[in-house]
């Protein structure tokens, strides 16, 4: 038996087998509780959807599943019937993320840290705007999703737990006071970069960036999702990348990795002729509007790209060349054939 292998035909089994049996009935024949995250819409009806989702495995492996055996959110059950084509509605509203933060701390921060009202214009129209944010897909969005009275609270959870608030702080969350930190230790920046967010957001950028949940998930940054979708997708800019490329060339250098020395055709001759990535050095922030300049731009292998993203703060591909130098001279069984030493920058401005 092969657990998660169920299809949409055994679904549409354990839904009639819950209308036969009974909301009630059906959960406690297999021990299942009421949901409290995700409902399964089936023709204007909700169903528990882990409950669905356990005992639909009956039709197709032979058993119906444990509720010990699975996950009643997206990662689990709610994603197995969201993959066949069944609609999902979230029963409360998913957490904020840092992009949705970022935002709220801009207003707070606006407001002298102090918390607004359901009913202020900026609330309301804060409200507005992360309605439209590509971040949280459709199913996940509830009747209350980022409503003026949520954005209010989320300005309350941020402004208490500001240094110079006196009263008791409200159970907010980590990634508020992380994001609240940021603002008073650089406000300039973090204001530059909730303008960016906005900016994207009233324009419309961000609804034509891919999603990429996965690679996200392993990547990092302070700015927020959405910047680093932007970013990702230009560092993809294949005329870009070739521009890049051409110009070192043309100038005498070979294509080595800026950051460890890496040089592919000398390592895969001829099936690495010519390539090497492309890392767009400018912090997300500053890579707004306007053109990209070679010189914002730095050719680097897939690992260091893969290092330099995978926790923020990004270091610069100088930084990492430190940090690769520094770990060679320390353990001598790290290969060192392409010392950073040898790297010479690539490519001036356009």
């Amino acid at each position: 038996m092969r657990r998660g292998a169920i299809s949409r035909e055994a679904i549409l089994k354990a839904v009639a087998e819950y209308d036969e049996l009974g909301r009630d009935e059906f959960l406690s024949r297999y021990g299942y509780k009421r949901a409290t995250g995700y409902l399964l819409l089936h023709e204007d009806r909700e169903y528990d959807s882990k409950a669905i989702a356990g005992v639909a495995h009956k039709f197709d492996q032979g058993r119906a599943l444990r509720p010990d055996e699975l996950v009643g959110g997206r990662s689990h059950a709610a994603r197995w019937l969201a993959q066949l084509g069944f609609l999902i509605r979230a029963k409360r509203s998913p957490d904020w993320t840092r992009d949705e933060i970022i935002l709220a701390c801009d207003l707070s921060a606006a407001n002298g840290w102090k918390r607004l009202e359901y009913d202020d214009p900026r609330v309301i129209e804060l409200s507005e705007l992360l309605q439209t944010m590509p971040i949280h897909p459709e199913e996940l969005r509830n009747e209350l999703f980022r409503n003026p009275n949520g954005v209010a609270r989320k300005t309350v959870d941020i402004t208490c737990r500001h240094p110079d608030y006196p009263g008791k702080p409200t159970n907010g969350n980590a990634l508020d006071i992380e994001v609240m930190n940021d603002f008073l230790a650089r406000p300039a920046e973090m204001a530059e970069v909730a303008r960016h967010i906005r900016r994207g957001l009233v324009t419309g950028e961000f609804e034509d960036l891919a999603p990429e949940v996965e690679e996200e998930d392993e990547y990092s940054a302070p700015e927020g999702r959405l910047l680093l979708r932007r970013h990702r997708t230009r560092e993809r800019d294949k005329g870009l990348r070739k521009k890049k490329i051409d110009a070192a060339l043309r100038q005498g250098h070979r294509l080595a990795c800026e950051a460890c020395g890496f040089d592919f055709e000398e390592v895969y001759g001829d099936r690495g002729s010519g390539y090497i990535e492309c890392h767009h050095i400018v912090p997300l922030h500053e890579a707004g509007e306007g053109r990209t300049r070679l010189s914002d731009l730095a050719l680097i292998c897939a690992n260091c790209h893969r290092m330099i993203h995978r926790r923020a703060p990004w270091p610069t591909p100088k930084e990492l060349r430190g940090l690769v130098q520094s770990r060679r001279n320390t353990r001598a069984h790290i290969p060192s054939q392409h010392t950073a030493e040898t790297v010479e920058p690539a490519a001036g401005p356009s």
